[in-house]
């Protein structure tokens, strides 16, 4: 199965049982920035504890492993569990979207487009920006700094800066958003 094919199959999976999702991560980042290479998919779901059986039941055993008492558990925690495809190894990440105002924001502002040949919904690119600043933060991983500065490179004219700031502010991630500034400058 291609990494296309498994997005299709997780996608509707997801419509199918109801649960309102947008993809995240490097996803979203290749698709707002340049591409690059990933064994996984990150996607933010906000299910109901019956669409969430629902979807786990959906997914058969023989093609995909998901541990259903891990997704129960990642809803009442509102943390994340994944899905495997067998045959791959290839990771869909689920995580489940946070109670707190960015996140009920950035799930509002998500975007209908297309990617590998699937009609999907994405973050925005400055909440694209707004998740991997955070992620560098937490983890200190270039690679989310490098993903920012992509965004920024492609999408420079059409972002709305106003509002990454605010988010910037609001989430404690100032020095994050200098340190890319600085960069994307030089």
């Amino acid at each position: 199965m291609s990494q296309g094919e498994l997005l299709a199959q997780i996608i509707g999976r997801l419509e199918g049982s109801g649960i309102p999702h947008m993809v995240v991560g490097s996803f979203a980042s290749s698709f707002h920035g340049e591409p690059r290479t990933t064994r996984d998919i990150d996607i933010v779901i906000d299910p109901s504890g019956e669409s969430l059986r629902r979807f786990v039941s959906s997914l058969p055993t023989s093609d995909f492993y998901v541990d259903a008492g891990a997704a129960t558990e990642a809803l009442e925690r509102r943390t994340s569990f994944n899905v495997i495809e067998m045959a791959t190894g290839w990771k869909v990440d689920l995580l489940l979207r946070r109670d707190r105002p960015f996140s009920r924001t950035e799930f509002e502002r998500r975007i209908r487009t297309e990617l590998l040949g699937t009609a999907i919904r994405i973050a925005t690119a400055e909440d694209t920006i707004i998740a991997k600043l955070e992620w560098a933060t937490a983890g200190e991983s270039e690679r989310q700094f490098r993903d920012v500065t992509s965004i920024l490179a492609l999408n420079r004219d059409t972002l709305d800066y106003s509002y990454i700031e605010k988010w910037v502010a609001a989430l404690d991630l100032v020095d994050a958003w200098k340190r890319v500034q600085a960069s994307d400058d030089g």
